[in-house]
């Protein structure tokens, strides 16, 4: 397979079920989009159920909403328990969702808001719905995480939640940085199913609503700059895309764009930066989430039988 990935790569996702968070504009719509018109059963995870329903009446398949908003646990465990009352199998679960450069602020239940919506939100949805993941051969988590990662970011655990100190930039790199270490450290655990991998993506820049928050000295520029320096929200999901679905992929790897610096161009296997492969840091991040979410992943032992890739569930 050539590095010019395309959509028409896809292979057919007829049987499979997706549920993709966000997606009701930006990257996650593109991505649901595209795994529906491929033949996938798509749930749209979105905190405004309408704009979920105005984006599926515009995508073509099998494509339902489920209201979730990341900012609190509470939603987030009613998500997951409407899921596995109404699904018998997910697929693919795309960890999409995501805020950028928030001015101080927390969600629902304290967090700091983007620490606690793209890291703990995904973290909690993630181990509540692995369930009806790891009896399915084939089956993945994909995180969505940002060359953002390596600026000014690191996991502060003496203050994680920016009471002390907090600067929008880093506490978005910090958070990127935590998608990416949780993936890592979710691969190593889910390597001993057999079934289920770990895969992360970034979608380069991207012109979409995620930058609305960017600080006001960078706003303009990157407004005037955008025609040159970003791509359309359709390029910018091809990582994800090929993450989710590319025979190819192994657990543990991380696609972004191929071109320049990995701002732009098809997606290709890159690498994320040092640290964030550090797995004592790993390790101690999953024990802190899994405290501060009160979430624990299931165990080997509460696995049912794996069912093939693309096959009809059964109890």
């Amino acid at each position: 397979m050539g590095e010019r990935w395309t959509t028409a790569y896809i292979p057919d996702q007829r049987g499979r079920v997706a549920v993709v968070t966000g997606a009701n504009t930006g990257l996650g719509y593109e991505t649901a989009k595209a795994l529906a018109g491929r033949g996938a059963s798509v749930v749209l995870a979105v905190r405004d159920v309408g704009k979920g329903e105005r984006a599926a009446a515009r995508m073509t398949g099998d494509v339902t909403v489920q209201e979730l908003d990341l900012t609190s646990l509470d939603s987030v465990r009613a998500a997951a328990a409407s899921l596995r009352s109404r699904l018998d199998r997910i697929d693919l679960l795309i960890n999409n969702a995501g805020v950028m450069y928030t001015p101080k602020q927390t969600t629902r239940d304290g967090f700091e808001m983007q620490f606690g919506t793209n890291h703990l939100g995904h973290f909690a949805l993630t181990g509540l719905l692995l369930e009806l993941m790891l009896p399915v051969s084939g089956s993945r988590v994909v995180t969505v995480s940002s060359t953002g990662h390596r600026i000014r970011a690191a996991i502060h655990f003496d203050d994680l939640q920016g009471e002390r100190s907090y600067g929008r930039v880093a506490a978005y790199g910090q958070s990127k940085l935590a998608n990416l270490m949780f993936t890592y450290e979710l691969q190593r655990r889910l390597a001993t199913y057999g079934t289920t991998v770990a895969v992360a993506a970034h979608p380069g820049m991207s012109s979409t609503e995620l930058a609305r928050n960017s600080p006001a000295a960078l706003r303009l520029p990157l407004t005037r700059l955008a025609p040159l320096i970003t791509q359309t929200p359709a390029m910018g999901a091809l990582p994800t895309l090929r993450a989710a679905t590319d025979a190819a992929v192994l657990g543990g790897q991380y696609y972004g764009p191929g071109g320049r610096n990995e701002i732009m161009g098809h997606p290709r296997l890159v690498t994320s930066s040092p640290q964030s492969y550090d797995a004592a840091v790993q390790q101690r991040l999953w024990a802190v989430s899994e405290d501060l979410t009160g979430v624990r992943f299931p165990t080997a032992g509460s696995q049912r039988k794996p069912l093939p890739s693309g096959s009809a569930a059964t109890q």
